[in-house]
């Protein structure tokens, strides 16, 4: 006997949800101001609010703190996305960073001038809240935020020019919870300008051998084999000038507690380089965040 026909019903393919342009792009830029690496915004984080606890002596107005953390976000954003741009044609050439958005052609030239601008512009909008010392210092931050991602390609020392953008929010803390500049926060500048010139040459250890390949510049082509005893030497001096800082502002147990955890840490960053791999020294760039929170919090503890 013959099986009746049963016709078999059409398959239905998966239904593919596409994601909204708008949401793509929000997410583009979100990768480009490097929001999910929150590192970046952790080592000028620390000496930011190192320098409102010392120049309030304590707990800083709020209205400062707000301002200054506020703007450690949008400006460590917009030094990611002016970097990006400035490296828009070196980057395809560099493994580690040839997925970058505007590398890969997610994001055009054009978009990141006007997002980096718009980041700038809103920082500089927070700073009016603040007195006019601090918005004439806040020009000084633009300018250097705006010029170290092209040093490279004059300069072995752009790395110097990285830690004098990161340690400028120090001076204008000092002008905002102040009204003045005094010493100790120079001192704090000069700790911070070194610290920065370390960690950021350990950074520039992982892309050393591409960055020769393309002729861009850095400390770590220019220490070679000495690399990592001049890192040393300068994460020495680092804690020196804290030492010093300590003194002047007769800072009491916990600060130095403090400095001798981070010591602890700088020395563990010396085990991580040793060989030069370039995930340990990855690694060791990424431990600084911790280097500054110890001292972070070892200058919060003496002004409770």
């Amino acid at each position: 006997m013959k099986k009746p026909y049963i016709p078999t019903p059409p398959s239905r393919a998966p239904v593919i949800k596409k994601t909204p342009v708008w949401r793509e792009r929000l997410y583009q830029y979100y990768l480009l101001t490097r929001l999910n690496r929150p590192v970046g915004i952790y080592l000028l984080l620390w000496p930011t609010l190192t320098a409102l606890w010392i120049a309030a002596e304590g707990f800083p107005d709020w209205g400062v703190l707000i301002v200054f953390s506020s703007g450690v976000i949008l400006m460590r954003s917009a030094g990611c996305v002016i970097n990006d741009y400035a490296d828009r044609k070196i980057d395809p050439e560099v493994e580690r960073t040839v997925d970058r958005p505007i590398a890969s052609g997610k994001v055009s030239p054009r978009e990141a001038l006007i997002l980096f601008s718009a980041l700038a512009l809103l920082a500089f909008m927070l700073v009016l809240f603040m007195n006019d010392l601090t918005i004439y210092l806040s020009f000084g931050a633009i300018v250097l935020a705006g010029i170290y991602p092209f040093m490279k390609r004059y300069t072995y020392l752009p790395q110097i020019f990285l830690g004098a953008a990161f340690a400028w929010a120090i001076p204008m803390a000092f002008a905002a919870q102040t009204g003045g500049i005094p010493a100790v926060a120079w001192i704090l500048f000069i700790a911070t300008v070194l610290w920065a010139t370390a960690y950021d040459t350990m950074y520039a250890m992982v892309d050393r051998d591409d960055d020769i390949k393309i002729g861009v510049k850095s400390t770590a082509i220019l220490f070679g084999d000495l690399d990592r005893v001049i890192i040393a030497v300068i994460q020495v001096m680092v804690i020196i000038s804290l030492v010093m800082l300590g003194q002047r502002l007769e800072l009491d147990f916990y600060f130095y507690t403090g400095l001798l955890v981070a010591s602890g840490l700088a020395v563990y960053q010396q085990y991580l380089i040793r060989d030069r791999q370039r995930d340990k020294c990855f690694k060791a760039f990424l431990n600084n965040h911790w280097f500054g929170l110890a001292v972070f919090v070892g200058v919060m503890l003496s002004y409770v």
